[in-house]
């Protein structure tokens, strides 16, 4: 768990309320075990907790503020986002329908969770007209003679010639 915050106040008020509910809890000799791993960092803004979290690429983002929809929308590596103080992970695990298989260990930065898109076969199909291979095509060679692939050249500078001929 690390717990990104602006506040000192919060921090305080979070360990306060960890304390009170891990004794509570049947397996607290885990859990404790386990929070010995938490990190409580202020920073100071929440734009720069958010930039935090975004390197970090969370499993589970709770963003629990005021507005918790502006700084939702600068979120672009995360699992899953929980949005606002009712949205608890639990929520998220059981029972709201998003999904419980979520990249871990920073991997939210090239991966989303699995998902039934995750099954699914995908094909992808282009149909350019000559139009649209006259406009396109000359960005296509630049692009190709770049990465020395001139056979993927000459395939686009063949048909503009066609075009062009008629």
């Amino acid at each position: 768990m690390i717990i990104l915050t602006d506040s000192s106040e919060i921090i305080a008020k979070v360990r306060r309320e960890i304390e009170k509910q891990v004794i509570l809890l049947p397996r607290k000799e885990i859990a404790l075990e386990a929070l010995k791993q938490s990190l409580f960092i202020q920073s100071n803004s929440l734009n720069e907790c958010i930039e935090f979290s975004n390197r970090y690429a969370p499993e589970h983002l709770i963003i629990t503020t005021s507005d918790p929809q502006s700084l939702a929308d600068k979120v672009i590596n995360a699992g899953s986002v929980f949005l606002g103080k009712y949205s608890c992970e639990s929520a998220g695990d059981y029972a709201s329908g998003t999904n419980h298989t979520l990249p871990t260990n920073g991997y939210a930065r090239t991966f989303s969770g699995v998902s039934t898109d995750s099954f699914m076969k995908k094909i992808t199909f282009q149909d350019i007209s000559a139009e649209g291979l006259k406009n396109l095509g000359p960005v296509i060679e630049i692009l190709a003679q770049a990465e020395s692939l001139y056979g993927h050249k000459n395939a686009v500078t063949i048909r503009l010639k066609t075009i062009q001929n008629g």
